[in-house]
């Protein structure tokens, strides 16, 4: 985290902003606190499905059942939690901890791999998200913002290069620079993700201090947790790769 934080802060950070305000620091870290339990709710429960058997079930179902009702328990919970009021914490909370459960549900075969490479990953994610979260929070205001029209883009062409080996007919060379551009491309977006989503959370702050918007940190959460869940995700894929190849 150190060196990350050291190496990137000399690249992007030539010019730092002011300590962040009383408003700012605590909607941070209300959002990073709802990141943290949500990430743990989705371990445990993942965990628990896969001792139970349930994620032997979802892998002997079929792919593309499997695929479309995840996308559709993962974009309705979500739908729901933005779209609850913060004043309804009961609705709000029931949504989060469905969102969680969705997310649960399509992790749970990472289990199958080693413990050691899910243990490595998950610490090299939190090393990245730590150390490019402090970059987006000392960085001068909205200085990162620009970045959402492009990795959006960038999302749609890592999304592309991962379906397209389920529908399109492709050689090894094709395969493996779909994969190269799933994996590396997709740790490059989602790390910007966490740039932006960390400066877009500081401006909401700023604008929930203002009374121009309601202070909504599980909104913001959650995000910060896709972002997190992808890198991990692609990080065990490269770790696992990489143990294959020795």
């Amino acid at each position: 985290v150190a060196g990350a934080v050291v190496a990137v802060e000399a690249i992007f950070n030539r010019d730092t902003r002011a300590p962040l305000s009383d408003a700012e620091r605590s909607y941070l870290n209300s959002a990073f606190k709802y990141t943290g339990a949500g990430l743990a709710v989705t371990a445990i429960a993942a965990r628990s499905m896969f001792t139970r058997g349930f994620t032997f079930r979802i892998m002997s179902a079929n792919p593309w059942v499997v695929l479309g009702v995840s996308l559709v328990g993962s974009i309705g919970t979500m739908m729901g939690t933005y779209y609850t009021a913060p004043e309804n914490t009961f609705q709000k909370h029931a949504f989060w901890l469905a969102f969680n459960a969705c997310q649960a549900a399509t992790l749970s075969p990472m289990f199958f791999f080693a413990p050691a490479i899910l243990g490595r990953a998950a610490l090299y994610t939190v090393g990245m998200v730590g150390s490019l979260s402090y970059i987006g929070a000392t960085a001068t205001n909205d200085r990162y913002l620009y970045m959402g029209g492009p990795l959006l883009a960038g999302v749609t062409v890592v999304a592309l290069s991962s379906l397209a080996p389920m529908i399109l007919p492709m050689g090894l060379r094709a395969l493996a620079i779909s994969e190269a551009i799933s994996l590396y491309g997709g740790l490059a977006v989602f790390g910007g993700f966490v740039l932006f989503d960390t400066q877009k959370i500081l401006k909401h702050a700023r604008l929930a201090e203002a009374g121009v918007m309601k202070r909504d940190p599980i909104n913001e959460s959650i995000s910060l947790e896709l972002d997190m869940i992808n890198i991990f995700v692609r990080l065990v894929q490269i770790l696992a790769g990489q143990q294959r190849r020795k």
